[in-house]
């Protein structure tokens, strides 16, 4: 009994500190049906690591240091992207050991080097544990972990307890029931969410019958530094004259900072919104094979259109691969078509490498296609050879906005018709320059080559019009409609 007491104690504790909270000051305080999740949770994980290593005392002190490391987690997490853990966090575990230099990079030096030693020591003791374990022991863990289960069942029944939670809004119910019960919480309410209706494709007809091509390009971390760091100076010349040529320009109103690509992602591919998504809205990838019928090549596949995706990376991460195959992609054109960086080139493979490859696939192109590219370069963290971050920046979306005018200037010498989309994926996190709390948008440009007029030296008459991903998404499929 102490010993469970002392574990529940230090949990509590450990949510406690989570932000945010109600008051705005720590240690927080929590629902009652937050603080009773977290108790029978917290038991039920006691319980069956007791089951599994047969020692009390272990698993008390692995699932106390779980439950602390989830609010340092949470803590670095919210420092660097603006919100807390997620429960679909948890999906990500195999892509960190992956592909480490995507996350590691937002823990601070002692929570990096704290990972690195407790890890170890936590597999070392979960070894001798289960050598060394007591029957009697793990007899208690079954008996622990299955009264606290029934318990969490019957909780949930409870009818205040089923109304919580009933919108996907982290913060507010992290600050009102806690991380641990909003983790569980927000994980039932995304298993009782169910797949759309499929959507119906249109007749051929409604396309447009000429060998359109359509470009586009989700760069990488993609803003505007004039907004970013409130400097005219620092104006990207090609994204200014796209502007100027743009049948469509403005903010597209992104959901993730910092991080969480797919979300725009899936938002300009699948075209559904987050408020259809609901708790799917986190990470809607995880569920998106339920869905493909709403992506953009499988609505296209009636009108003979053929889709490609481009991306210089392992096309096994977010399950890329399986997804848009379900989704219409022909052909996905992955790590393997590109060279490798050279010294000095940078950690992954450039802008200009990939607009080369867009302009090869666009001259082999034959009838209407759909080329979707997702680029990686200016990819953090962002390093100016030991100099300022924001320089190191600077200079990987100087990149980028060079990729958007070559792209320009050589998709528009193509005889066909050519609509070139280009956007960012998200705003960067940036410490010290550009953090979390203010603005989230992204610029998008949509640009109809060899067709619109050039303008002048002011901006189109085109005024800037707001887009969720999901209305980028279908300004996309209504370029490829007859006019």
């Amino acid at each position: 009994m102490l010993m469970s007491a002392v574990l529940v104690a230090v949990a509590l504790t450990a949510d406690a500190c989570v932000r945010p909270t109600l008051t705005g000051r720590i240690p927080a305080v929590r629902s009652t049906a937050g603080v009773a999740l977290l108790c029978l949770l917290v038991l039920t994980a006691w319980g069956l690591l007791m089951l599994v290593i047969g020692k009390a005392t272990g698993a008390a002190i692995i699932v106390g240091g779980f439950a602390t490391l989830l609010a340092t987690v949470s803590a670095a997490k919210r420092r660097v992207l603006g919100e807390p853990l997620l429960f679909s966090d948890f999906a990500l575990l195999f892509a960190v050991f992956r592909h480490p230099q995507f996350y590691f990079s937002a823990l601070a030096r002692w929570q990096r080097s704290a990972l690195l030693v407790c890890a170890p020591l936590v597999l070392l003791l979960l070894a001798w544990a289960i050598l060394h374990g007591s029957q009697a022991e793990r007899v208690w863990g079954l008996a622990i972990s299955a009264g606290s289960a029934i318990g969490i069942a019957l909780v949930l029944r409870l009818p205040a307890v089923a109304r919580l939670a009933q919108d996907p809004d982290a913060d507010a119910d992290v600050a009102r029931h806690g991380l641990i019960a909003t983790l569980f919480l927000h994980a039932v309410r995304w298993r009782q969410t169910p797949d759309p209706a499929p959507l119906h494709a249109i007749d051929r007809s409604t396309f447009a019958q000429d060998n359109r091509l359509i470009v586009v390009i989700q760069c990488e971390s993609f803003a505007d530094p004039v907004e970013l760091f409130d400097d005219n100076a620092l104006a990207l010349p090609s994204l200014v004259a796209a502007r100027r040529r743009a049948r469509q320009w403005g903010d597209l109103a992104v959901s993730g900072f910092g991080a969480y690509t797919m979300r725009t992602e899936y938002g300009v591919i699948f075209g559904r919104s987050e408020g259809q998504l609901g708790f799917r809205r986190f990470d809607p990838y995880l569920t998106a094979l339920g869905e493909t019928s709403f992506a953009l090549p499988a609505r296209l596949a009636p009108g003979n259109w053929r889709s490609l995706f481009v991306h210089p990376h392992d096309m096994r991460f977010y399950n890329r691969a399986e997804i848009l195959t379900a989704g219409g992609f022909a052909e996905l054109v992955g790590e393997e078509r590109f060279a490798p960086p050279r010294e000095g080139e940078g950690r992954y493979v450039s802008d200009a490498a990939i607009a080369d490859a867009i302009v090869d696939l666009a001259q082999e192109a034959i009838g209407p296609t759909l080329i979707y590219a997702v680029t990686i370069e200016n990819h953090g963290p962002w390093d100016a050879g030991g100099g300022d971050l924001r320089e190191g920046y600077l200079r990987l979306v100087r990149n980028g906005d060079a990729m958007l005018g070559s792209l320009i200037e050589r998709l528009d010498r193509l005889e066909q018709p050519v609509t070139l989309v280009f956007f960012g994926d998200h705003r960067p996190s940036i410490p010290g320059h550009v953090q979390p709390g203010g603005d989230r948008h992204t610029p998008y440009v949509i640009v109809d080559l060899a067709q619109s007029s050039r303008g002048d030296d002011g901006l189109s008459a085109a005024q800037p019009v707001g887009l969720t991903p999901a209305g980028l998404h279908q300004a996309i499929f209504e370029s490829a409609l007859a006019r």
